[in-house]
């Protein structure tokens, strides 16, 4: 009788996993010694660098980023009851605070000019795509509203 028949099921599948794992694991190894992507230098290897700026793609995806965009100012620009907003988190600070909890009120108030930040980017983004708008509009690309 064979030594393998000896092994009860479960363990002769677990042999055999850890088998073929090592087996991979000594394929394995050489594409690692040299650098991965096969220059035996193990430098990285040459990035081809883009052909052009993606204009066409930008303009493809022109309403939806700006809908995006959209939606996103709208959410921070809303009132207290708008999970999101600016006021709402303002609201949270100012509850922290009352309720004498210094380190949630930290917390909250480096939340809040992280949040702030993001409204101004998100306004300097809008008005970028207002131009990037125009521009494919004049380039017949995309839908260019």
């Amino acid at each position: 009788m064979p030594a393998a028949n000896l092994l009860p099921a479960g363990r002769r599948i677990a042999a055999l996993g850890a088998l073929a794992l090592a087996g991979s694991l000594l394929v394995a190894a050489p594409a690692q010694a040299d650098g991965g992507n096969g220059s035996p230098s193990g430098a990285p290897a040459a990035a081809t660098t883009p052909k052009g700026d993606g204009a066409k793609g930008i303009c493809k995806r022109l309403p939806k980023t700006e809908d995006r965009v959209t939606k996103a100012l709208n959410r921070l620009n809303g009132d207290a009851t708008v999970v999101g907003s600016v006021a709402r988190l303002e609201q949270r600070v100012a509850n922290a605070k009352s309720a004498g909890h210094a380190e949630i009120q930290t917390y909250l108030n480096d939340r809040l000019t992280a949040r702030k930040a993001m409204v101004t980017t998100l306004q300097t983004r809008q008005k970028d795509l207002k131009s990037v708008a125009t521009w494919c509009a004049a380039q017949g690309e995309g839908s260019g509203k």
